[in-house]
C-alpha cells in the first residue's frame, strides 16, 4: 500500500510509484519477495483506482511463458520465476483514498483475530530486498507481548520533518518502547532521529484505534495518530532499530528514487559493471 505519488508525476500519472522499476524490478516485487523469504504466506495488497497494473504483474502469464519456452529464452524464463513465490496473493481496494489508516482498515477482515504485518510498497528495505527485518519484529512482537512493533532507521536531524519520528523509552540495544509518536516534526523539536521505516507489526487491536480517529484536515485516517492511542493506553508499542545493512530505500521523490535506482543497478551482477564504468566516463567529460 502506498499513496497517490504525486512526488513523482508525470511517471506516475497513468501507474502506480509501486510498479516503478528499480534496476530490473518494479519496486512491489523487492517487497513482495522481501515478505515471502521472511515466511509470510499470505499477502493482502490493497490497491485502488490506476492500481490494476499490480494485479497484473503477480498474475501469472502462460501466454508469455510458452513464447519464451519456444524462443528458448531460459534466461528470461528465469525473471519470471517471481510468478511462482510461495505466498497466496489476495487483493482489496481503498476505493478512496483516505490515508494510510484507512488503507490498513480495509484488510481487517483478511486479518480477523490474527496479529499482521503491514508492508508499504514505496519502501524497500536492504539492498535488493535483502532484509529478515520482518522476522525480527515477529520475534519481539511474540516474545514481549507487544500491541504493536514498528521498524525505525536513524535519519539526519534535518530529515526529521518527513517522516513520522518516535519518542523513545527504556529498551535494549536493538529495541525501544515507544512513548509518543510525532509526525513530521521541525528539526528542532523532533524527540529523536528514529524515524518510521514502512515496516509494522500489528495485534487486532489497533483496527479499533483506528476507528476512533478522527480525519485530519486533508480528510485523511493518519496511522500515526491510531498508533499514538496505543501508547496513551499503556499499550506495549516497540520500535526495532534497523541495523545499516537494512538501510530504507524510500522511493516517494525524484531524488530518491535517482539515488536507489543507480545504487541498486551499480550493484547489478550482470549489469554493474559496464554500468560503473560508463559513469565514469561521464563524469569524467
Amino acid at each position: 500500500m502506498a499513496g497517490h505519488g504525486t512526488r513523482l508525476l508525470p511517471a506516475t500519472k497513468s501507474q502506480p510509484k509501486e510498479m516503478l522499476p528499480v534496476a530490473r524490478k518494479p519496486i512491489v516485487q523487492y517487497v513482495a519477495e522481501e515478505l515471502v523469504q521472511n515466511q509470510i504466506e499470505n499477502m493482502l495488497f490493497v490497491t485502488g483506482r490506476s492500481k490494476t497494473s499490480i494485479e497484473n504483474h503477480f498474475d501469472s502469464d502462460p501466454e508469455l511463458m510458452r513464447l519464451l519456452m519456444d524462443g528458448k529464452k531460459d534466461d528470461l524464463l528465469g525473471e519470471l520465476k517471481f510468478e511462482e513465490m510461495a505466498a497466496r496473493i489476495f487483493y482489496t481496494r481503498q476505493r478512496v483514498q483516505r490515508g494510510l489508516g484507512d488503507a490498513i482498515l480495509c484488510g481487517e477482515s483478511f486479518a480477523g483475530e490474527n496479529p499482521f504485518v503491514v508492508a508499504l510498497g514505496d519502501s524497500i528495505l536492504g539492498m535488493h530486498g535483502l532484509s529478515n527485518c520482518v522476522t525480527r519484529m515477529s520475534d519481539i512482537f511474540t516474545a514481549l507481548r507487544a500491541s504493536c512493533v514498528i521498524a525505525v532507521e536513524e535519519v539526519p536531524a534535518e530529515e526529521t520533518k518527513h517522516y513520522g519520528i518516535i519518542d523513545p523509552g527504556e529498551g535494549e540495544e536493538d529495541w525501544v518502547r515507544i512513548k509518543n509518536m510525532v509526525e513530521k516534526p521541525d528539526p528542532a523539536t523532533a524527540p529523536s532521529r528514529w524515524a518510521v521505516a514502512g515496516r509494522y507489526a500489528f495485534s487486532p487491536i489497533i483496527f479499533d484505534m483506528i476507528r476512533r480517529v478522527k480525519p485530519d484536515k486533508r480528510g485523511e485516517i493518519q496511522l500515526t495518530d491510531a498508533i499514538q492511542l496505543l501508547c496513551e493506553e499503556g499499550k506495549r508499542v516497540l520500535a526495532l532499530k534497523l541495523p545499516k545493512k537494512d538501510k530504507r530505500y524510500d522511493i516517494g521523490n525524484f531524488p530518491s528514487y535517482f539515488e536507489t535506482f543507480v545504487e541498486f543497478a551499480l550493484a547489478d551482477p550482470l549489469y554493474g559493471p559496464d554500468l560503473k564504468k560508463r559513469l565514469r566516463e561521464l563524469l569524467a567529460e
